[in-house]
């Protein structure tokens, strides 16, 4: 499955640098963990995560479904580009 593309069809239309955007999969803990690491500047990582993080928890949730269908569990982190920013982790 391309996590990436789905991720980016989701987050782009809601960010300002959509070019700037980096996503990094690997595999997690165990052969069924895959952990996604989204990085962008800091208020585009504020609009991805959203208030209360209402945003960041529907992509989880897009994202979460798209992985049953391999049988993996999908954990999604969020990163700033700048030192000290914004960090979320699931």
């Amino acid at each position: 499955m391309d996590y990436e593309k789905i991720i980016h069809s989701l987050i782009d239309p809601i960010v300002d640098e959509p070019d700037s955007i980096l996503i990094r999969i690997t595999e997690g803990a165990t052969p069924k963990d895959v952990i996604i690491l989204i990085a962008a500047e800091k208020e585009d990582t504020a609009r991805i995560i959203g208030r209360r993080g209402i945003i960041a928890n529907s992509l989880r949730e897009v994202v979460g479904i798209a992985g049953k269908s391999e049988n993996k569990r999908i954990h999604l982190r969020f990163e700033s580009f700048e030192e000290g920013g914004d960090k979320n982790e699931d």
